[in-house]
């Protein structure tokens, strides 16, 4: 369980400075939060509603998540203890589309815990992008599911769809990913040999295809690839995405868990009745949606106010920096 700030023994090896710092950090991330939120009309409403699941595809859910008016104490202090990992490098790909505005230099990552082990290719997936290493993190941190240990399961998967690993993708958006060019996948599967003369994937090697969302390299890749081209889409549409890494982190998670044509739609003004409650109900199930749609006696307004708690308590970049 988290600890609030000022609870735990940890904090006496800080020196001042280092806690001023780590007070900063809290705030500056407290603040980010209010103001998404505001951005959305949510106001400061940051708990779910009573009795829903907040967890939006992976099967094993992140207990922190119902601490996240909390200051955990433990993990900022690890921001000095972590070690850095290696130099980016790109594999496939183009280089980003994005101004250099949307990746702040002082998005160093530092506190991957336990999954220090996707630091390369967080890194290689930031540079060949343009999305900060740490949007990536926190938008893996609030997709896959999660050991005991807060280590992410590449294996993850959704009961209720066929979204899958870290990324949980469904099989339709991974394809048509991968018959998109430019893309991190799209390079993949022309070396496999799995499309043909068109661009399409074969059938024979759509199975082989999908299997690949389970291994953790193409899956962040791709997943730096789809924000990248939900943001444009989001900008073609004359919003705005941010350029902190909070701010894009949760405008490409919308992007990601909405797709391009819903999360327009959401930004706009809000989604229709039936497919917010569609939506609603693949994530916390019908008895959960039925409960928050009379609760709210809108189904769009119960969607809004799920996915908005959702991500203002999940996707934090900052706790990765």
């Amino acid at each position: 369980m988290m600890a609030p700030l000022g609870t735990n023994g940890d904090a006496a090896r800080l020196t001042p400075t280092q806690r001023a710092n780590l007070i900063e950090a809290a705030a500056h991330g407290a603040l980010t939060n209010r103001l998404w939120q505001a951005a959305l009309g949510q106001g400061d409403r940051t708990a779910p509603l009573d009795g829903l699941s907040d967890q939006p595809h992976a099967t094993t859910s992140d207990p922190s998540a119902r601490y996240a008016d909390r200051v955990d104490l433990s993990n900022l202090i690890a921001l000095f203890d972590a070690r850095h990992g290696g130099t980016p490098h790109a594999t496939f790909g183009e280089p980003s589309a994005l101004d250099a505005a949307s990746c702040p230099p002082d998005a160093a990552m530092r506190n991957l815990g336990p999954n220090a082990v996707h630091a390369d290719t967080l890194r290689a997936a930031a540079a060949r992008s343009g999305i900060p290493d740490t949007a990536l993190a926190a938008i893996v941190q609030a997709e896959a599911a999660k050991d005991s240990g807060g280590r992410w399961n590449c294996y993850s998967r959704n009961p209720r769809s066929s979204a899958a690993g870290l990324g949980q993708f469904l099989g339709g958006t991974w394809q048509s990913i991968a018959q998109k060019p430019g893309t991190w996948l799209n390079a993949a599967a022309e070396q496999h040999g799995w499309l043909d003369a068109s661009g399409k994937v074969r059938p024979e090697s759509r199975a082989a295809l999908l299997a690949l969302r389970y291994d953790s390299t193409a899956a962040i890749h791709t997943i730096a690839d789809y924000a990248r081209s939900n943001l444009d889409t989001i900008r073609r549409a004359g919003l705005s995405v941010g350029k902190d890494p909070a701010t894009i982190a949760r405008s490409a998670y919308l992007g990601h868990h909405l797709g391009p044509g819903d999360v327009v739609r959401f930004l706009k003004g809000g989604l229709g009745a039936t497919r917010a409650r569609t939506l609603l109900t693949a994530q916390i199930g019908s008895g959960g949606a039925s409960r928050a749609i009379a609760a709210t006696g809108d189904a769009s307004a119960a969607h809004r106010a799920w996915l908005t708690a959702y991500v203002s308590r999940n996707v934090q970049p900052q706790r990765f920096a």
